[in-house]
């Protein structure tokens, strides 16, 4: 270095003074950038790499395997490297096959090794920007806080500038994703419990109220005909003694007879009109118990992909889904922040593309036409959105043509079950598709 710090100022100042002093002074200016970029050149690791996946850890392979790539995708691939029943294997098969192989250095690790590099090109280009550690680690948090985890995971993870210590945090970042979905199905789960049992309660009562007013019904409509005769036989019989001698004791006693016909009719008149409030009263009952019934069928739907996921996790699974949205555009609007980084990770292990508006509480509402329009699911939770973006959320979908699906709840188990529901859909299309054919 010094020899060149020499060499340099030798040339300069060797030189006739044919230019001015300023020149001098910039020419001068000039080596000295050169030499200082030279010396960082010198200074910096020869052979900066990308780590390899089986020169991680292996306690990270099973969280690789599990967030970084979809169910579908793991499955193509074993497939293509032609491991012995991957087609027909269960995910949680698939998903042991994969991190086995990632330990291995070899062809197949190779392969999931590219096929991990291939999948996350975009992201991966981004951390290659980074020259630090430090700026590894804000690079790592944006994306956690946008909820674009699958590919910063990866990335993160295999960049040169990567310690020991930075890795652990990723880590650590993600497991907890894990139990942040565990715990909000959970309480989905003890929810739908409760409500299961207030149902059976409100089913016994109803049939009691039913049972009562059958009775009563039956009760007025024998009286009322028990009055009617009695009235046309003491009206004939009246008739028949019109003609007596004496008259005037059979016409008090008639009057007497009437009024208190008329008494006990409006006696009878009263418990009807009592009876239709009650009959109006159950008709409401039957209505909450209809409601009551159609949110117990939905949750009964969520439990059972809140089961699934629990399970999947108490197993070692990252990929609790296990299915494929194959690449489905899908919009969220409203809902709570704090969740939305947990549901983009959901909707990458589904192969699926999940983007979000506010619904108005910060973002244009008038930018929601052209996030529906590019849209092929547009999902909002009923209990966390205006009603004024709801019904601007209706009317664009209906103008596109662009499904929409009510949510139940801003949980993650009601947005878990909707990803259930859309690939059950995607399914049953693709079946009609082919019987047209």
């Amino acid at each position: 270095m010094n020899e060149t710090r020499h060499q340099l100022a030798t040339n300069l100042f060797s030189r006739p003074h044919r230019c001015s002093e300023a020149t001098d002074v910039e020419a001068l200016a000039h080596a000295l950038q050169f030499e200082q970029r030279l010396a960082d050149a010198l200074q910096a690791p020869a052979n900066l790499q990308r780590k390899r996946i089986w020169d991680l850890s292996g306690t990270l392979h099973c969280s690789i395997i599990g967030t970084c790539l979809s169910t579908g995708e793991l499955r193509q691939l074993l497939i293509k490297l032609q491991v012995p029943g991957a087609a027909k294997a269960t995910d949680h098969d698939l998903h042991g096959q994969a991190v086995a192989m990632a330990s291995n250095r070899g062809g197949n690790s190779k392969q999931l090794h590219k096929a991990l590099d291939r999948r996350h090109r975009a992201t991966i280009n981004q951390f290659e920007k980074a020259r630090s550690e430090s700026e590894v680690r804000e690079l790592w948090s944006a994306a956690l806080a946008r909820g674009e985890v699958p590919g910063a995971y990866w990335a993160a993870l295999t960049h040169p500038h990567s310690s020991h210590a930075l890795i652990k945090d990723v880590f650590s970042d993600v497991h907890m994703l894990s139990h942040l979905v565990g715990a909000a199905n959970r309480a989905d789960i003890r929810r739908l419990s409760r409500l299961e049992v207030e149902k059976a309660a409100l089913e016994e009562k109803v049939l009691r109220q039913q049972d009562r007013l059958r009775e009563v019904f039956l009760e007025r409509a024998e009286t009322v005909s028990n009055l009617n005769h009695m009235l046309a036989q003491r009206l004939a019989k009246a008739v028949e003694e019109h003609q007596a001698p004496d008259q005037e004791p059979q016409r008090r006693a008639l009057e007497k007879l009437v009024a208190d016909l008329e008494k006990r009719l409006a006696a009878e008149t009263r418990r009807r009109v009592r009876a239709e409030d009650r009959q109006r009263d159950l008709e409401g009952m039957e209505a909450a118990l209809r409601a009551a019934e159609r949110t117990a069928d939905e949750l009964r739907r969520e439990s059972a992909a809140a089961e699934a996921a629990i399970a999947a996790v108490a197993e070692g699974r990252a990929d609790s889904l296990a299915i494929d949205l194959e690449g489905a555009r899908l919009l969220y609007v409203g809902g709570k922040s704090n969740l939305l980084p947990a549901m983009r990770v959901l909707a990458e292990r589904c192969a699926a593309q999940l983007a979000h508006h506010d619904g108005g509480v910060e973002a244009n509402v008038g930018l929601l036409p052209g996030l529906i329009g590019r849209a092929d699911v547009v999902l909002f939770p009923v209990d966390c959105i205006s009603h004024d973006a709801a019904i601007a959320v209706k009317r664009a979908c209906r103008q596109v043509g662009t499904r929409y699906m009510p949510l139940r709840s801003a949980g993650l188990t009601s947005y878990t079950a909707a990803l259930h529901a859309i690939a059950a859909a995607k399914a049953t299309e693709s079946v009609t598709l082919r019987a047209r054919r």
